[in-house]
């Protein structure tokens, strides 16, 4: 992209709970766009973006998929991502590299748990927004608590500029605020065409009325837009348009739209307004980054092509044809197939094999790409999901992902010895391919475990290594992954001396242990060190801590939530090495928390229950019996809303179980919030059925 097209370029996420309708909206969005020549459906497995099997199978989407298509001279950059809260992931590092987002919203169910999750990381990247209130056509559906709900629940300044023509079976359009102007769908066609006509009448009247409402919204961001309102002049709908697009990227306004886009109405003006409103990458600035060489020095990079070369790698996957692909956001300069590129995190340099442009799974080849281009490259072999590429005379490391915790496990076995081979090296690449998903041996009962976000993340797991990997495997049930924490303090010590390959290892670690309130993580500190003691010492002894943590000290879970403070290392010049330290450190630690008083820890779930409100009494008895804590219950339109607090262990099967006490008609999402410790019968009762006594 030349660096003077650059202001064409949108990066856009659609983002939203899961049934809101992302994906049917971008089926719609590629159709009229000229993408594609029919319209995908979701409910029969046709859509273009969910192309994974087991997505068309579920009519879900589980893998964020990416495609470029053009709308009115700009080239938009769509990332359509999952809905699911086990694949929370895919939203993540989507939203890591977009400049803008499409919030699509239930018009009936209004603001989900799913949708505030997505909101808070767009927050967290500060990705400017617009909301697209769908399925209109719906029985309940109810435009404007949409609105309250946005600014209620998201916390967000919004104002619709649009307002529905009719509700529920007599949804035909919309009309625009700005223009005052009237769109309308008629007649049972793909909804390419749509007659623009004047209000008149009380339609006028209502119409300014919200109008007025917009430009209140707007005065707060546009001194010059409230000085005319307020002296009562007439407000072009060009100013609107001005004040809405600086308020969106600078400031966090939310233009709120409407339209139904399985019934092929409103997907037009939504592109329009991503064109209007949602920022170029030359709108959002230089991005800033760590110098490599000096990492508390921040440095910038301009979205130009005449800049030095830097990207960031947000997502990988696997191409039949191709082999393994990393998708990549360009920030700055350009990159040419064939040449070579530097990641500063690994210090090595990576070759650009191939550079496509992706349709969901489909692909075009480019010769180059540059500042403000999403695409994918092969060819890297050290790059992993969020590392940085650039340049090598003067690198830049932009800042890191954060991934979330694995709450759920399901022991798993191959079923013939050609699957034991294969199995390893797959599970090595999905590690590569989701960083959410984990695995590891568990060495007290000889169990291979994988670890996942919930138990559909690791159903889809299972089945693509049989399907798409052709790996056979026996499955056990799901499992609670549960953490090993300290209750108290001690102080441990531990020297390691032994003959090895001819020559005495010496090293030896005091460390003290105590809890660190209100964190998930494994804190690492010296309480002095000495100058006369190489560094790859202190080095290696807090290699062997870290190391030694996700093997636990009890029962094989990993430590959480202990600052380990070194206290002292013993140093013998002629017999010290770096091995025998790493060891002596891994045994004191673990003996200072089995001193200090190891307490089991419970993934604790958010779970929030949308039920109607014949069966509430129920599902609250339920939730109770699952030794859950009600937090509170929220009556919306015909139904309650249940949150709570629930341990994951009772969880399992839940879906079903909700199905029965309700006839099918709540629904549910669990989220992990928090762990907590467990009494001690209650660590015993579960230590016990792994054949461990405490």
């Amino acid at each position: 992209m030349k660096s003077t097209e650059i202001h064409k370029v949108r990066n856009i996420g659609i983002m939203a709970h899961i049934d809101a309708g992302k994906t049917t909206t971008t089926e719609r969005i590629l159709f009229y766009t000229g993408k594609n020549y029919k319209i995908g459906e979701v409910h029969e497995g046709t859509a273009t973006m969910d192309w994974m099997v087991q997505e068309q199978e579920r009519g879900i989407t589980i893998t964020a998929a990416a495609t470029t298509c053009m709308w009115n001279n700009a080239v938009i950059n769509i990332i359509d991502t999952p809905g699911h809260v086990d694949f929370t992931i895919e939203v993540e590092r989507s939203l890591r590299v977009l400049d803008g987002a499409v919030g699509v919203f239930d018009a009936v169910s209004g603001v989900e748990p799913q949708s505030e999750t997505v909101w808070g990381q767009a927050d967290k990247y500060h990705v400017p927004r617009i909301a697209f209130v769908n399925k209109m056509d719906r029985v309940g559906a109810d435009f404007l608590n949409c609105i309250a709900e946005i600014r209620e629940k998201l916390g967000k300044k919004a104002a619709a500029i649009q307002m529905p023509v009719g509700v529920e079976d007599t949804f035909t359009g919309m009309i625009d605020l700005l223009t005052l102007k009237k769109y309308t769908w008629a007649g049972s066609d793909l909804g390419e065409k749509f007659v623009l006509s004047d209000l008149e009448g009380s339609e006028l009247d209502e119409a300014k009325l919200y109008r007025d409402e917009l430009l209140e919204a707007l005065a707060d961001y546009d001194d010059k837009l409230a000085e005319d309102y307020l002296g009562g002049a007439e407000i072009s709908a060009e100013a609107m348009e001005t004040a809405i697009r600086t308020a969106t990227i600078k400031h966090g306004f939310i233009p709120v739209l409407c339209g139904s886009a399985f019934k092929n109405k409103g997907v037009q003006p939504l592109l329009d307004a991503v064109v209007k409103y949602l920022p170029s990458p030359l709108d959002k600035g230089e991005v800033s980054g760590h110098d490599a060489k000096d990492y508390e020095k921040i440095v910038t990079r301009k979205p130009d092509e005449k800049e030095l070369f830097s990207a960031l790698a947000f997502k990988i996957s696997s191409d039949p044809f191709v082999g393994q692909i990393t998708y990549i956001r360009i920030y700055s300069g350009e990159l040419t197939a064939g040449t070579q590129v530097y990641n500063p995190l690994e210090k090595k340099k990576e070759r650009i094999n191939k550079i496509l442009q992706m349709h969901a799974n489909k692909r075009t080849e480019m010769e180059t790409a540059s500042a403000g281009d999403i695409v994918a490259v092969s060819g890297l072999k050290f790059t992993t999901t969020g590392q940085t590429l650039c340049a090598e005379h003067k690198p830049i490391i932009f800042d890191l992902m954060e991934f979330p915790e694995t709450v759920i496990s399901i022991a798993i076995e191959p079923k013939t010895t050609a699957d034991e081979e294969k199995l390893q090296k797959t599970l090595d690449y999905l590690k590569v391919e989701d960083p959410s998903f984990n695995y590891r041996n568990n060495k007290e009962t000889g169990q291979l475990l994988i670890f996942g976000m919930g138990e559909l993340h690791l159903d889809i797991i299972t089945d693509r290594l049989e399907r798409e990997f052709k790996v056979g495997v026996n499955k056990g049930s799901p499992q609670v992954s549960y953490r090993e924490s300290i209750s108290g303090t001690a102080t441990a010590s531990n020297t390691f001396s032994r003959e090895l390959a001819g020559k005495n290892q010496f090293g030896q670690a005091t460390i003290h242990v105590e809890p660190l309130e209100g964190s998930l993580e494994l804190k690492v500190d010296f309480k002095k060190k000495d100058k006369s003691i190489p560094e790859e010492i202190y080095e290696a002894v807090k290699r062997g801590i870290l190391d030694s943590a996700p093997g636990g000290a009890m029962a094989g879970y990993p430590l959480i939530g202990i600052k380990a403070t070194v206290e002292s290392v013993e140093f013998n010049e002629a017999e010290s090495s770096d091995v025998a330290y790493t060891i002596a450190a891994s045994m004191a630690f673990k003996e200072a928390c089995q001193k200090a008083g190891l307490v089991l820890m419970e993934p604790i779930m958010a779970l929030e229950v949308t039920t109607p409100n014949d069966y509430a009494g129920d599902v609250i008895a339920d939730v109770n019996a699952k030794r859950g804590r009600i937090l509170g219950i929220e009556p919306k339109s015909n139904k309650d809303v249940l949150k709570a607090e629930v341990p994951l262990s009772e969880m399992f099967g839940y879906s079903t179980q909700l199905r029965s006490k309700t006839q099918g008609r709540a629904s549910f999402t669990l989220t992990f919030k928090l762990y907590e410790p467990l009494t001690h019968n209650q660590a015993k009762e579960i230590l016990q059925k792994r054949g461990i006594y405490i």
